[in-house]
Order: structure tokens, then C-alpha cells, then sequence
């Protein structure tokens, strides 16, 4: 390492790039170190020397020494913190919605985004905590959640001779140490979390948003853990089965409630048309305009109904499922694939193994008979694709249905 008394210069890194790519800790050193932000311009953005000593993602020691620096703008943080992050770029939620939640989050509210499924709220809750912070940790919710999955607890610790017990930090908490420790924004997003008891879970969260100040846990070097103004809060919830009404009043008195539910068409189509070319016209014979016109036949049928029908539409159903539909469809049918000479068939086995499952899920009985009745008639319409799979499906699922109802008559 060079001993230059001014700090460690550009051309210092230069000539001994060499070095350094080999060497974890001259690299910690020279970020230390460093004489200016060029420095670690070269380091991190040329050299990438983060990736190579860090690995594709997490934070390893190249990248808590920029976080840790002084000379490092907030854009460099956020290159070394989204490391291998392949969260999209371009936002395509409608603008009222990125702006609102934006707003909430300046105003210092936690947001939840709520919508049916297949909206595209987990996609937008990692854009906007990118967009708010120079990171953010994802957190997904289950049945078995806890207050202390949040806030921290008490843990077992097996490491040494015998029993011990340690504290442990929620999602939340390790998201306020990590904005405390580099002095920066950084976001903590709660996914689905009507799959755990919201209440039962976000009790301590509640009483800590009305009263910033107070203490929400401690660990066992005596640091305390208060809500911090640097950390933004994002939820998702999957509101397909029930409306905000059902809530309880808690959460939509502390949390501002952001839904996500239509697309512009526009935005719609561009989504649907970039899946199409991806994965399906650039590696299979199927054509983008009969796909294309597939997915938003079929898309329009479930949210808004079929005009030859007085009957509004199915159930909300959001855009983001026709992407699996398309994957399926380019691995499947591209060369050496199970549906290379059955292309046609694919499309109503892809509809079967994506579409229908998740709309059944959901739905009522009544549903269920007009899902039945959507898919004949597009198998009927669509003439090029065997969408029978998924008719034959929805049909089997409706005479289910009707079998239990009549032994309950």
C-alpha cells in the first residue's frame, strides 16, 4: 500500500490495481483512505473491486467501508448497497401512486401498498424504498410471525458449552441500526403481511409510531433501538379476499394506504409486449400479436367482462401473472423444449399452470361458474391456441363445487 502522507491517490489505486484485487483489506485500507470520491469512483464503479472481494451481493467488508465513508456521495452508497439487485428500473405503477407514496414517506408516515394480486406491489415496494434510501432490506411475512420478528427478542444461543439466550433484532430494528451506522435512509419492506396477525404483530410498531421517541428494544451491548426518521417503512398486502373496511382501524390511522390495483393501458401493454419479446417471439414460432392479443383478451375478460355480456367484470386480476405465462411459454417451446412441436398446446398449459390456479383461489362460487364459462368461451374465440387445459380446469373445479353444495342441500 502506497504511505503517501496527503492520502491515498487515483494513481496510487492505478498502479496497484494488481494488489488489490487480491488484497480484502488494502482495498478497505485505500477506501479509507482515500484522497477524494474519484478514488472510489475507480475502486467500486471501474474496478468493481466490491464484487470482487463482497461477492454479487450482500455487505462484506469493501462495501461497509463506502458506506462508512465521508467522501462517498449518497449515489455511490447506493451502487454498493443494490449490488446485484435486479429490481427494474422503470416505474410503471400509475403516477398518482409512486407520487402519494413518495409524499407519505417524505411526511414521515409508513406506507402500506395494497391491490389485488398480481399488481406488481412487491415490484414497487423495492423501486420505491430504492428511489427513498440507498437500500433496503425485503422481508416476507408468515402465519408464524411474532412482535419480535418486528421490533426483537429473545433467541436461544447454541454456540457455546450450554444453553444461553441472546437478543435478537427484528427487521425493523436491524433496519434503524443500519441507517444509524452509515447515516443514511434505508428501507424495510414487509411483504404480504396478511398472511401473519397484523395486529398481534405490529402492536409494539404501533405504540413506537405514535411515540417516535421511546424505546422499542435494547440489545445486549446496551444500545437502544428507537424509530428512526431515516427509516422508511413499506408494506404490501394482497387484498383479493377482503376490502380496507375489514381492517383493523390501527393500522389505517398509522400507516398511509396506498392502492395499486388498474395499470394504464399503455404501461399494461408495454409490460405484456417486453415479456412477449423476451421470452416467447425471440426464442419460439408463436407470434407477438396473437400472444399480445391473448393476454389483454383474456385480462379484460377477468377485470372488466366481455362486451357480448351484460355481466361487469370477474374479479380483480393484476398484469404481473401474464410474465409466468410467458417464461413458460419461451422455455417450453424454444429448441429442445417438452412443447417444441406442440407449440399451440403450451399456451392453454401455461394458462392451466399460472392463470386459472390463482383465479380459482380467490373465488366464490359464482366466480368460479363465470371463470368456467370466460375460459370456453376464449378457447372458442382463440382458434391458433388449445386453451382446453384451462377450461377443462375451471369446469372440474365448478362441478367440485357444485357436488359439495349439493350434499350440504
Amino acid at each position: 500500500m502506497s504511505d503517501s502522507s496527503d492520502g491515498y491517490t487515483l494513481e496510487d489505486a492505478k498502479d496497484e490495481v494488481g494488489i488489490l484485487r487480491r488484497v480484502t483489506d488494502d482495498v478497505v485500507e485505500a477506501i479509507q483512505d482515500a484522497e477524494n470520491e474519484d478514488v472510489l469512483e475507480y475502486l467500486i464503479e471501474d474496478e468493481k473491486l466490491d464484487v470482487i472481494h463482497d461477492g454479487e451481493r450482500g455487505l462484506g467488508q469493501v462495501r461497509r467501508a463506502v458506506l462508512e465513508s465521508s467522501l462517498a456521495s449518497d449515489r455511490l452508497k447506493r451502487v454498493v448497497s443494490l449490488r446485484g439487485d435486479e429490481t427494474p428500473e422503470e416505474i410503471l405503477v400509475p403516477n398518482d401512486v409512486e407520487r402519494n407514496a413518495k409524499v407519505a414517506l417524505e411526511a414521515g408516515k409508513p406506507v402500506v401498498l395494497y391491490g389485488p394480486t398480481g399488481t406488481g406491489k412487491t415490484t414497487f415496494a423495492k423501486q420505491l424504498a430504492r428511489e427513498t434510501g440507498i437500500g433496503y432490506a425485503l422481508n416476507t411475512a408468515t402465519p408464524s410471525w411474532t412482535p419480535s420478528d418486528i421490533i426483537g427478542g429473545i433467541s436461544p444461543d447454541y454456540t457455546g458449552d450450554s444453553l444461553s439466550y441472546r437478543t435478537k433484532l427484528g427487521c425493523v430494528s436491524e433496519a434503524v441500526q443500519r441507517a444509524r451506522r452509515f447515516d443514511v435512509e434505508y428501507g424495510v419492506i414487509l411483504d404480504e403481511i396478511t398472511r401473519a396477525d397484523i395486529s398481534k404483530i405490529f402492536g409494539p410498531l404501533y405504540t413506537a409510531i405514535e411515540n417516535p421517541h421511546q424505546t422499542i428494544f435494547e440489545t445486549d451491548e446496551g444500545e437502544t433501538i428507537e424509530l428512526d426518521e431515516r427509516v422508511n417503512i413499506i408494506c404490501t398486502m394482497n387484498m383479493s379476499d377482503r376490502t380496507v373496511n375489514e381492517l383493523d382501524n390501527a393500522i389505517t390511522r398509522r400507516f398511509a394506504m396506498i392502492e395499486l390495483d388498474e395499470y394504464e393501458e399503455d404501461k399494461r401493454r408495454q409490460l405484456f409486449k417486453d415479456w412477449i419479446t423476451t421470452h416467447v417471439t425471440d426464442h419460439t414460432d408463436l407470434g407477438e400479436s396473437e400472444i399480445l392479443r391473448l393476454f389483454e383478451r383474456d385480462y379484460e375478460g377477468i377485470n372488466h367482462g366481455h362486451e357480448s355480456t351484460s355481466q361487469g367484470s370477474i374479479m380483480r386480476f393484476g398484469p404481473m401473472h401474464y410474465r409466468d405465462v410467458a417464461v413458460f411459454l419461451g422455455v417450453g417451446c424454444r429448441e429442445g423444449g417438452e412443447y417444441e412441436y406442440d407449440q399451440t398446446d403450451a399456451v392453454g398449459q401455461a394458462f392451466r399452470t399460472y392463470i386459472v390456479p390463482r383465479l380459482l383461489n380467490a373465488a366464490a362460487f359464482p366466480q368460479i361458474e363465470r371463470i368456467a364459462e370466460h375460459y370456453r368461451a376464449m378457447n372458442g374465440e382463440f382458434e391458433e391456441f388449445d386453451l382446453a387445459p384451462a377450461a377443462e380446469l375451471a369446469e372440474r373445479e365448478l362441478e367440485q363445487e357444485r357436488r359439495q353444495m349439493g350434499s350440504y342441500e
